[in-house]
């Protein structure tokens, strides 16, 4: 009884809101002690003193899978399902900075492509710390935007997978939601004196166009690269067949006793210089290369 979703609680994607969370996990939570002692009874009011008492974030953890503190409250707010509004207020606390990632870690499991861009994208401009519990039980130090980009760019987070979401460019192309303007745009535009015209924020298309532009260069960058491998390789192959063609006709010449006179010794010697000069060449072009490579991914 303690363990089932509340009688009004609205479907998610089709399905009961704690089977978001794997059935393992979610068994190994309903085992846990903290479960237990601490979310038993929990209303949406007693959720948030609890939230305030976090002090790291994680899923699960140890060989035998224990769930921190973190995750259990996260399952709890499936099973109780706090309205949007208390949602909301999480995610805008800026004084509980672990109540306001209880709150984003929930939007993206239960709210909408358009409300998750909404209501998380807002967080990239907070960067405190957060400690992180990993699945060896040992803790490091993450900044919140890392995670709220982990929300929205990953496919799980605290060993919970995250459901499908809308790309921001449809979003944007459906006009529901207005292009991203990033803030180093802004710290860049400080720095540098602008005329009135520059002042002026690129329109969409404009946006669009300077996207474009940047991924058909990086794909001629890619392009010349793979060349250049290509233009190398072939010559490597091309200075091995030399080698062992050169290899071949010193054993035919060596098998074959002959008699050298003074003609043979002095072709000999301009077939010696011949050779010097070709492999002088050849390192001359090979560092030709080298320098070329250097110079196109600089």
């Amino acid at each position: 009884m303690a363990n089932r979703t509340v009688k009004d609680a609205k479907s998610i994607r089709g399905t009961n809101p704690q089977y978001l969370v794997e059935k393992i996990i979610r068994s190994r939570i309903y085992d846990s002690k903290y479960w237990k002692e601490e979310c038993f009874a929990l209303t949406a009011e007693l959720l948030v003193d609890k939230a305030m008492e976090l002090r790291y974030i994680g899923g699960v953890f140890g060989g035998n899978v224990k769930p921190t503190p973190f995750i259990c409250l996260t399952l709890k707010m499936l099973q109780i399902q706090p309205e949007k509004d208390i949602i909301v207020e999480f995610i805008k606390n800026e004084e509980f900075k672990y109540v306001r990632a209880l709150g984003a870690l929930y939007m993206r499991l239960t709210g909408t492509s358009l409300d998750c861009y909404k209501y998380l994208e807002p967080l990239f401009n907070d960067n405190r710390k957060l400690r992180q519990q990993n699945k060896q039980g040992q803790f490091q130090l993450i900044h919140m935007d890392e995670f709220i980009d982990s929300l929205l760019r990953e496919e799980r987070s605290c060993d919970v997978i995250l459901p499908r979401i809308q790309k921001r460019h449809v979003l944007e192309e459906n006009n529901e939601l207005e292009a991203k303007i990033s803030a180093l745009e802004d710290d860049m535009d400080d720095g540098i004196e602008t005329s009135e015209d520059d002042e002026i924020p690129p329109s969409k298309d404009e946006t669009r166009k300077r996207q474009d532009d940047y991924e058909r260069d990086r794909e001629r960058h890619r392009d010349r690269d793979k060349r250049h491998s290509r233009s190398d390789k072939k010559s490597e192959r091309e200075k091995r067949s030399r080698s062992r063609e050169r290899d071949r006709r010193e054993r035919k010449r060596s098998k074959s006793p002959r008699v050298y006179s003074h003609k043979d010794k002095e072709r000999e010697k301009d077939r010696h210089r011949r050779d010097d000069r070709e492999r002088d060449r050849e390192r001359e072009r090979d560092r030709d290369r080298r320098r070329e490579r250097d110079r196109n991914r600089h």
